[in-house]
């Protein structure tokens, strides 16, 4: 007996769960537990082929779980990437309703391959990387006001700038138990650290906003990542080749890393003048750096093997 293919958009909010099932069927639920529980129900009757949300900062991480655990395939997708299908299909009005149905239509027509769903821990380490990067962005915006705050101001602003330090300092012991908790995590850890040019910032980056590293081609890494030329052609016009789109923490962190990497590690060293010397410019060719020092630890990290220069070099 052939099962009749259904697709699922869900569009989430912090107070409901806007549901809309393809080829026909749209229903609305709350946000909570109860409701996730009612969603499950309504879709184990006729599982989905494919069941499609947009990432919304977290708040749509319960909901995944649940699906998941429930064994049904979904795919959390980039909201820019809904927005542009959207457009594309002449969908330009925006609603929650219209939102759902617009995820079932992406999920029928582009059929996105189901990712594994990061463990529990691995979302904590996520939230953990988040929380620091909200404290950076903080003690960075008080200094800056502390340079030209008047006599009155300036006390609370020292101590706010004393309190944001010691709760960064807490933030970065916290990622480090967190990472030291887990076996898995530990071997990843020491994996990425044999790297020269590899620190704990992108490592930790990487292990809580990267997981699918070590999982796919070099290819379809550095697309993720987004670190891969995009082409920008029409008809007899070759535009320029240039990266964009993709995951921005991690990107801004494998940046950081691959300018140290182009100094002191002796792959992407070479890997960099070489480039140079050939005439391209010098943040295409960190670009080029980041791409290659993410190819080799992805390539590690799926064959479980640390740095190796003479491996790595070609």
């Amino acid at each position: 007996m052939t099962h009749p293919l259904i697709f699922v958009g869900i569009d989430v909010s912090k107070a409901q769960l806007d549901v809309a099932l393809r080829p026909t069927g749209r229903f609305v639920v709350p946000n909570d537990d109860s409701g996730i529980a009612q969603l499950l129900e309504q879709l184990k009757v006729t599982p989905p082929t494919l069941s499609i949300l947009e990432a919304t900062g977290g708040i749509e991480l319960p909901l995944t779980g649940a699906l998941a655990a429930a064994g049904l395939p979904v795919v959390v997708v980039n909201p820019r990437q809904i927005r542009d299908f959207a457009k594309a299909t002449g969908q330009l009005a925006k609603t929650d309703a219209l939102d759902a149905q617009v995820l079932a239509h992406f999920a029928d027509v582009v059929r996105p391959e189901p990712r594994l769903l990061p463990d529990a821990q691995t979302q904590e380490l996520a939230a953990l990387v988040t929380r620091r990067r909200q404290l950076i962005e903080m003690l960075t915006a008080e200094k800056n006001r502390l340079a030209s705050a008047r006599t009155v101001v300036r006390k609370p602003l020292r101590a706010h700038i004393t309190w944001l330090e010691r709760a960064l300092d807490q933030a970065d012991t916290d990622l480090a138990d967190a990472i030291r908790q887990s076996p898995v995590w530990r071997a990843k850890e020491e994996l990425l650290r044999s790297v020269p040019g590899i620190g704990p910032v992108l490592t930790t980056t990487l292990l809580a906003n990267l997981p699918e590293l070590g999982t796919l081609t070099h290819k379809q890494i550095a697309a993720l990542v987004g670190v891969a030329p995009l082409n920008r052609d029409s008809g007899t016009l070759r535009g320029k080749r240039t990266v964009w789109s993709g995951r921005a923490q991690v990107r801004a962190a494998l940046y950081m890393a691959a300018m140290v990497a182009a100094r002191f590690n002796p792959v992407i060293r070479a890997f960099y003048q070489r480039l140079c010397v050939a005439g391209k410019a010098k943040k295409v060719a960190l670009v080029a750096c980041m791409r290659k020092l993410l190819t080799i630890i992805n390539a590690m990290l799926k064959h479980q093997r640390p740095w190796n220069p003479t491996v790595h070099h070609a």
